[in-house]
């Protein structure tokens, strides 16, 4: 067991990190994580000393917040694949999370960390909002080092020059928790629609 204080922040830093936890969700989830985080950082922040101090077991905040986590992730995988259902494509699917199809080959070589890609591309929603797409001139980036989405790096590495290809990217892949406080709200799936012009 642990006394509350800087132990709660480090340990709720440390589920984020890990993947565990995806707040700020508009459903009853998140009014669960929220809740129990409340109280403990509360709890944390009263005033007290060795003798009095709130005293709480690591499992026993984890577990909840595992648990609420969990329905978070099911509930965007079940969106994903309806998703992918509904528009009756073959998709595979990484260890990260990331979907991908490729249903245009090219004949060049395949895409390598640290090379400049040039791509054109068409970023959506899920609900087929258009985000950005490329409009005058392809957009290019180093390929696993610029500040592009990690999941637009990891996708670009499966392609060859050529290639066309489709990408679901989950929030954790894509923008995240605050989206990218422009055009893709927070804790959005975005769907990336690209052709690798170049990878050199």
């Amino acid at each position: 067991k642990l006394i509350l204080g800087k132990w709660f922040y480090n340990f709720v830093q440390e589920i984020i990190n890990d993947g565990f936890l995806y707040p700020m969700k508009k459903n009853s989830s998140i009014i669960k994580i929220s809740s129990i985080a409340l109280v403990i950082f509360a709890m944390a922040c009263k005033p007290s000393n060795e003798q009095n101090a709130a005293i709480i077991s690591q499992s026993a905040i984890k577990k909840p917040l595992m648990r609420e986590n969990k329905k978070l992730v099911s509930k965007e995988a079940e969106e994903i694949e309806n998703y992918i259902k509904r528009h009756n494509w073959q998709m595979e699917a990484t260890g990260s999370g990331l979907r991908y199809m490729i249903y245009e080959h090219g004949k060049g070589t395949l895409a390598q960390s640290g090379q400049r890609a040039i791509i054109n591309y068409k970023v959506s929603l899920l609900d087929g909002t258009e985000c950005y797409k490329t409009k005058d001139k392809p957009e290019q980036f180093l390929i696993g080092e610029d500040h592009v989405e990690t999941g637009l790096h990891e996708g670009i590495t499966l392609m060859h020059v050529g290639d066309k290809a489709i990408f679901i990217l989950p929030p954790h892949l894509a923008h995240g928790l605050l989206g990218d406080q422009d055009k893709i709200p927070p804790l959005s799936t975005i769907v990336y629609d690209v052709q690798l012009i170049s990878a050199q």
